[in-house]
């Protein structure tokens, strides 16, 4: 059995790909799972003007922090299986969602390692 690795996730809105694109740091085993139970930094559009830091709770919820205005957005990304193509939800309330498709996966460190 593999050790898990550190990566971060770049997904791609389906409706807008320009829009809020969302980067997450997570922790996968060799078969793409989520190991790690506890709460991991994302962002919203993170090497854009609009940055948007969240942390992602363990229970898929998106707390945006202080960000002005109290917020219920959730996502079930931490139960999909870690690859290129693969589409999860963002739920911004009760009634609107929006689907995401990973679209990257990189090993976190990959840019300092190749320097």
């Amino acid at each position: 059995m593999k050790a898990p690795r550190d990566i971060r996730l770049r997904a791609l809105w389906r409706d807008d790909p320009k829009l809020a694109p969302m980067t997450v740091d997570l922790r996968i085993d060799e078969n793409g799972a989520v190991v790690g139970h506890w709460d991991v930094f994302g962002a919203y559009d993170l090497d854009g003007a609009n940055c948007q830091p969240f942390i992602l709770r363990r229970d898929g919820v998106i707390d945006l922090g202080a960000m002005g205005e109290p917020r219920s957005w959730r996502t079930n990304l931490r139960d999909v299986k870690m690859n290129v193509g693969v589409r999860f939800n963002v739920y911004w309330n009760d009634e609107d969602r929006g689907e995401y498709e990973i679209v990257k996966i990189a090993a976190l460190g990959a840019k300092e390692l190749n320097k």
